[in-house]
Protein backbone atom coordinates (compact mmCIF):
# COMPACT_ATOMS: atom_id res chain seq x y z
CA UNK A 1 0.00 0.00 0.00
CA UNK A 2 1.40 3.42 -1.02
CA UNK A 3 1.93 6.25 1.44
CA UNK A 4 -1.05 8.15 -0.02
CA UNK A 5 -3.30 5.09 0.27
CA UNK A 6 -2.16 4.60 3.87
CA UNK A 7 -3.01 8.22 4.67
CA UNK A 8 -6.45 7.89 3.07
CA UNK A 9 -7.07 4.70 5.02
CA UNK A 10 -6.01 6.33 8.29
CA UNK A 11 -8.21 9.34 7.62
CA UNK A 12 -11.19 7.01 7.09
CA UNK A 13 -10.44 5.19 10.33
CA UNK A 14 -9.87 8.24 12.50
CA UNK A 15 -11.40 11.25 10.77
CA UNK A 16 -8.15 13.14 11.41
CA UNK A 17 -6.67 15.62 8.92
CA UNK A 18 -4.24 14.76 6.12
CA UNK A 19 -1.25 16.39 7.83
CA UNK A 20 -1.84 14.67 11.19
CA UNK A 21 -2.26 11.29 9.49
CA UNK A 22 0.95 11.77 7.50
CA UNK A 23 2.94 12.66 10.62
CA UNK A 24 1.49 9.72 12.59
CA UNK A 25 2.36 7.24 9.84
CA UNK A 26 5.92 8.55 9.64
CA UNK A 27 6.29 8.23 13.43
CA UNK A 28 5.07 4.62 13.33
CA UNK A 29 6.81 3.67 10.07
CA UNK A 30 3.55 3.03 8.26
CA UNK A 31 1.87 0.88 10.93
CA UNK A 32 -1.85 1.77 10.70
CA UNK A 33 -2.77 0.36 14.12
CA UNK A 34 0.02 2.21 15.90
CA UNK A 35 -0.71 5.38 13.92
CA UNK A 36 -4.34 5.17 15.00
CA UNK A 37 -3.22 4.96 18.64
CA UNK A 38 -0.89 7.94 18.16
CA UNK A 39 -3.73 10.03 16.74
CA UNK A 40 -6.05 8.94 19.51
CA UNK A 41 -3.53 10.00 22.16
CA UNK A 42 -3.01 13.32 20.39
CA UNK A 43 -6.75 13.70 20.00
CA UNK A 44 -7.30 13.23 23.71
CA UNK A 45 -4.63 15.84 24.44
CA UNK A 46 -6.23 18.28 22.03
CA UNK A 47 -9.69 17.58 23.41
CA UNK A 48 -8.51 18.21 26.98
CA UNK A 49 -7.19 21.65 26.01
CA UNK A 50 -10.45 22.54 24.29
CA UNK A 51 -12.58 21.63 27.32
CA UNK A 52 -11.60 24.85 29.10
CA UNK A 53 -13.38 26.92 26.44
CA UNK A 54 -17.03 27.99 26.43
CA UNK A 55 -19.62 25.88 24.61
CA UNK A 56 -22.77 28.01 24.42
CA UNK A 57 -24.12 26.86 21.06
CA UNK A 58 -25.40 23.41 20.18
CA UNK A 59 -28.58 21.45 19.60
CA UNK A 60 -31.50 19.77 21.37
CA UNK A 61 -32.50 16.29 20.20
CA UNK A 62 -35.76 14.47 20.97
CA UNK A 63 -36.23 10.72 20.56
CA UNK A 64 -38.91 8.22 21.48
CA UNK A 65 -42.66 7.78 21.13
CA UNK A 66 -45.88 8.79 22.87
CA UNK A 67 -45.14 6.46 25.80
CA UNK A 68 -41.44 7.11 26.35
CA UNK A 69 -39.74 10.29 25.15
CA UNK A 70 -36.26 11.62 25.83
CA UNK A 71 -34.62 14.98 25.34
CA UNK A 72 -30.88 15.72 25.33
CA UNK A 73 -28.78 18.85 24.90
CA UNK A 74 -25.37 18.71 23.21
CA UNK A 75 -23.29 21.88 23.33
CA UNK A 76 -20.53 23.18 21.07
CA UNK A 77 -18.78 26.53 20.60
CA UNK A 78 -20.23 27.78 17.30
CA UNK A 79 -23.50 27.54 15.40
CA UNK A 80 -21.48 26.47 12.35
CA UNK A 81 -20.46 23.25 14.10
CA UNK A 82 -24.02 22.72 15.33
CA UNK A 83 -24.96 22.20 11.67
CA UNK A 84 -21.94 20.03 10.79
CA UNK A 85 -22.93 16.62 9.36
CA UNK A 86 -20.55 14.66 11.62
CA UNK A 87 -21.89 16.51 14.66
CA UNK A 88 -25.51 15.93 13.61
CA UNK A 89 -24.89 12.21 13.02
CA UNK A 90 -23.29 11.91 16.46
CA UNK A 91 -26.11 13.70 18.33
CA UNK A 92 -28.85 11.75 16.57
CA UNK A 93 -27.29 8.41 17.53
CA UNK A 94 -26.54 9.76 21.01
CA UNK A 95 -30.19 10.69 21.43
CA UNK A 96 -31.32 7.14 20.62
CA UNK A 97 -28.91 5.78 23.21
CA UNK A 98 -30.08 8.38 25.73
CA UNK A 99 -33.65 7.15 25.30
CA UNK A 100 -32.50 3.54 25.77
CA UNK A 101 -30.64 4.57 28.94
CA UNK A 102 -33.60 6.60 30.24
CA UNK A 103 -31.29 9.64 30.51
CA UNK A 104 -28.85 7.94 32.91
CA UNK A 105 -25.79 10.03 32.02
CA UNK A 106 -23.17 7.66 33.46
CA UNK A 107 -24.69 4.72 31.62
CA UNK A 108 -24.98 6.79 28.45
CA UNK A 109 -21.31 7.78 28.41
CA UNK A 110 -20.27 4.14 28.72
CA UNK A 111 -22.71 2.92 26.03
CA UNK A 112 -21.28 1.62 22.77
CA UNK A 113 -22.13 3.38 19.53
CA UNK A 114 -22.50 1.76 16.11
CA UNK A 115 -18.74 1.84 15.47
CA UNK A 116 -18.10 -0.30 18.56
CA UNK A 117 -16.58 2.54 20.59
CA UNK A 118 -18.14 4.12 23.67
CA UNK A 119 -19.89 7.49 23.68
CA UNK A 120 -16.96 8.94 25.64
CA UNK A 121 -14.45 7.69 23.07
CA UNK A 122 -16.49 8.99 20.15
CA UNK A 123 -16.91 12.34 21.87
CA UNK A 124 -13.13 12.70 22.22
CA UNK A 125 -12.61 11.74 18.56
CA UNK A 126 -15.27 14.24 17.44
CA UNK A 127 -13.65 17.05 19.45
CA UNK A 128 -10.27 16.25 17.90
CA UNK A 129 -11.75 16.12 14.39
CA UNK A 130 -13.96 19.21 14.55
CA UNK A 131 -11.68 21.31 16.72
CA UNK A 132 -14.25 22.62 19.21
CA UNK A 133 -15.31 21.88 22.75
CA UNK A 134 -18.34 19.57 22.71
CA UNK A 135 -20.22 18.60 25.87
CA UNK A 136 -23.33 16.65 26.78
CA UNK A 137 -25.68 18.98 28.64
CA UNK A 138 -29.15 18.59 30.14
CA UNK A 139 -31.13 15.43 29.49
CA UNK A 140 -34.38 13.89 30.70
CA UNK A 141 -36.72 11.01 29.92
CA UNK A 142 -40.47 11.08 30.53
CA UNK A 143 -41.91 7.58 30.78
CA UNK A 144 -44.99 7.50 33.03
CA UNK A 145 -47.55 4.71 33.03
CA UNK A 146 -50.99 5.48 31.56
CA UNK A 147 -49.92 8.81 30.05
CA UNK A 148 -49.35 10.11 26.54
CA UNK A 149 -46.37 12.26 25.57
CA UNK A 150 -46.46 15.16 23.14
CA UNK A 151 -43.40 16.86 21.68
CA UNK A 152 -42.63 20.13 19.93
CA UNK A 153 -39.41 21.41 18.40
CA UNK A 154 -38.62 24.95 17.29
CA UNK A 155 -35.82 26.19 14.99
CA UNK A 156 -35.37 22.71 13.54
CA UNK A 157 -31.99 22.04 11.96
CA UNK A 158 -32.71 18.55 10.69
CA UNK A 159 -35.28 15.86 11.55
CA UNK A 160 -35.47 15.71 15.37
CA UNK A 161 -32.56 18.12 15.91
CA UNK A 162 -33.41 21.70 16.89
CA UNK A 163 -32.57 24.68 19.07
CA UNK A 164 -35.57 24.36 21.42
CA UNK A 165 -37.68 21.37 22.37
CA UNK A 166 -40.57 20.48 24.67
CA UNK A 167 -41.93 17.19 25.98
CA UNK A 168 -45.31 17.15 27.69
CA UNK A 169 -47.04 14.26 29.47
CA UNK A 170 -50.85 14.19 29.72
CA UNK A 171 -52.94 11.67 31.64
CA UNK A 172 -56.43 10.73 30.48
CA UNK A 173 -58.33 7.44 30.26
CA UNK A 174 -59.75 8.27 26.85
CA UNK A 175 -57.50 10.28 24.52
CA UNK A 176 -59.74 12.05 22.02
CA UNK A 177 -58.89 14.22 19.00
CA UNK A 178 -59.71 17.26 21.15
CA UNK A 179 -57.18 16.20 23.79
CA UNK A 180 -54.56 15.43 21.13
CA UNK A 181 -55.04 18.94 19.71
CA UNK A 182 -54.76 20.43 23.20
CA UNK A 183 -51.56 18.44 23.83
CA UNK A 184 -49.96 19.76 20.64
CA UNK A 185 -51.06 23.32 21.36
CA UNK A 186 -49.85 23.14 24.94
CA UNK A 187 -46.34 22.08 23.88
CA UNK A 188 -46.19 25.19 21.67
CA UNK A 189 -47.49 27.28 24.57
CA UNK A 190 -44.72 25.92 26.83
CA UNK A 191 -42.12 26.65 24.14
CA UNK A 192 -43.33 30.26 23.84
CA UNK A 193 -44.04 31.18 27.48
CA UNK A 194 -41.42 29.07 29.28
CA UNK A 195 -43.24 28.17 32.54
CA UNK A 196 -40.93 27.12 35.36
CA UNK A 197 -43.49 24.99 37.22
CA UNK A 198 -46.89 23.40 36.74
CA UNK A 199 -48.53 25.29 39.63
CA UNK A 200 -47.50 28.21 41.82
CA UNK A 201 -46.82 26.01 44.85
CA UNK A 202 -44.34 23.99 42.77
CA UNK A 203 -41.98 26.92 42.16
CA UNK A 204 -38.83 26.26 44.15
CA UNK A 205 -38.02 28.33 47.24
CA UNK A 206 -34.64 29.15 45.72
CA UNK A 207 -36.23 30.79 42.67
CA UNK A 208 -38.74 32.70 44.80
CA UNK A 209 -36.02 33.91 47.14
CA UNK A 210 -33.93 35.18 44.22
CA UNK A 211 -36.89 36.98 42.69
CA UNK A 212 -37.77 38.55 46.06
CA UNK A 213 -34.21 39.85 46.37
CA UNK A 214 -34.37 41.42 42.91
CA UNK A 215 -37.72 43.09 43.63
CA UNK A 216 -36.49 44.40 47.00
CA UNK A 217 -33.38 45.87 45.40
CA UNK A 218 -35.44 47.46 42.61
CA UNK A 219 -37.84 49.12 45.05
CA UNK A 220 -34.96 50.26 47.25
CA UNK A 221 -33.37 52.01 44.29
CA UNK A 222 -36.70 53.74 43.55
CA UNK A 223 -36.68 55.21 47.08
CA UNK A 224 -39.98 53.68 48.22
CA UNK A 225 -40.87 53.68 51.90
CA UNK A 226 -40.86 50.32 53.68
CA UNK A 227 -44.67 50.22 53.93
CA UNK A 228 -45.25 51.02 50.25
CA UNK A 229 -42.40 48.75 49.18
CA UNK A 230 -43.95 45.85 51.08
CA UNK A 231 -47.32 46.27 49.33
CA UNK A 232 -45.72 46.59 45.89
CA UNK A 233 -43.48 43.62 46.63
CA UNK A 234 -46.44 41.36 47.43
CA UNK A 235 -48.14 42.36 44.18
CA UNK A 236 -45.01 41.79 42.10
CA UNK A 237 -44.35 38.38 43.66
CA UNK A 238 -47.95 37.27 43.03
CA UNK A 239 -47.63 38.38 39.41
CA UNK A 240 -44.31 36.55 39.05
CA UNK A 241 -45.82 33.30 40.35
CA UNK A 242 -48.86 33.64 38.11
CA UNK A 243 -46.84 34.34 34.97
CA UNK A 244 -44.39 31.51 35.58
CA UNK A 245 -46.81 28.73 36.57
CA UNK A 246 -48.23 26.81 33.62
CA UNK A 247 -51.76 26.48 35.00
CA UNK A 248 -52.14 30.23 35.65
CA UNK A 249 -50.42 31.51 32.52
CA UNK A 250 -52.45 33.32 29.86
CA UNK A 251 -53.31 30.77 27.15
CA UNK A 252 -51.06 31.61 24.19
CA UNK A 253 -53.90 31.12 21.66
CA UNK A 254 -56.43 33.21 23.63
CA UNK A 255 -54.72 35.42 26.27
CA UNK A 256 -58.09 36.25 27.84
CA UNK A 257 -58.13 32.74 29.27
CA UNK A 258 -55.76 30.80 31.53
CA UNK A 259 -54.42 27.33 30.77
CA UNK A 260 -56.59 26.04 33.63
CA UNK A 261 -59.66 27.54 31.90
CA UNK A 262 -58.91 25.59 28.71
CA UNK A 263 -58.68 22.34 30.67
CA UNK A 264 -62.08 23.06 32.25
CA UNK A 265 -63.57 23.77 28.82
CA UNK A 266 -62.42 20.37 27.54
CA UNK A 267 -64.71 19.02 30.27
CA UNK A 268 -62.90 15.77 30.94
CA UNK A 269 -62.43 15.08 34.65
CA UNK A 270 -59.73 12.49 33.91
CA UNK A 271 -57.49 14.95 32.04
CA UNK A 272 -54.41 16.20 33.90
CA UNK A 273 -50.96 17.57 33.11
CA UNK A 274 -48.43 15.23 34.70
CA UNK A 275 -45.04 16.60 33.68
CA UNK A 276 -43.26 18.76 31.11
CA UNK A 277 -39.74 19.79 30.19
CA UNK A 278 -38.49 22.60 27.99
CA UNK A 279 -34.86 23.02 26.96
CA UNK A 280 -33.49 25.83 24.82
CA UNK A 281 -29.88 26.28 23.79
CA UNK A 282 -28.04 29.08 25.65
CA UNK A 283 -30.87 29.56 28.17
Amino acid sequence: MSDIENIKKLRQLTGAGFKDCNIALKETKGDLDKATEVLRIKGIAKASKKMSRDAKEGVIVVTGNSEKSSIIEVNCETDFVAKNEDFISFVKELSELNNNCSSNLDKLKKSDMKNGKSVEENLVSLIAKIGEKITIGRNKTINIENTKNYTYQHSVIKDNVSKLAVILSLKCKNITDEIDLFGKQLTMHIAALNPIALTQDKISDEILKKEQELITEELKNLGKTDEIAKKISIGKMNKFKQENSLMTQDWVIDPKKKVSDIIKEINNEDLSIIEFIRIKIAE
